[in-house]
């Protein structure tokens, strides 16, 4: 799943740690009430939850989190590629073009885009409580992206 480059990042935050693979373009949730307000508190997760139900959205995730031997290799900077366990940059408002969406669903345009599991977007809540995050600003292409606007 990804991104594509049109986006419009008005507000970004760097203060989560992601300790999971994940791709860019998902809806990222609070993984633990973090105590206390210092920029790297090891609480401060975030995570794609498999049951968004309840949760708190943080925002998009802006890049690709990897899980790669660093003695061998290089994280790919053009490519977006943070290290696992390392910060996330999550996006709280603006838009981006994304296909992180529920398998078979279509999303029109001025629809509310609603959290589904593993940080996907649907249309509709698919599961009772999942929290409003954005909305669909057009339908799905040819290739099924379509632009999301958030505000967080």
């Amino acid at each position: 799943m990804a991104l594509k480059p049109d986006r419009r990042e008005l507000d970004t935050r760097i203060d989560y740690f992601m300790n999971e693979v994940a791709s860019k373009g998902g809806v990222a949730v609070i993984s633990t009430a973090a105590s206390g307000v210092a920029n790297d508190n090891a609480l401060s997760l975030a995570t794609y939850a498999s049951n968004p139900s309840g949760k708190a959205a943080l925002g998009f995730v802006m890049c690709d989190m990897v899980d790669k031997d660093l003695t061998k290799t290089h994280l790919n900077f053009y490519k977006e590629e943070v290290q696992k366990g390392q910060k996330v940059t999550i996006l709280t408002k603006g838009y981006v073009v994304t296909n992180m969406l529920v398998p078979s669903t279509t999303p029109l345009g001025g629809s509310g885009a609603y959290l589904g599991p593993s940080g996907l977007l649907t249309p509709t809540p698919v599961i009772a409580g999942a929290p409003l995050v954005g909305r669909f600003e057009t339908s799905k292409d040819e290739d099924g992206y379509v632009k999301v606007s958030i505000n967080l």
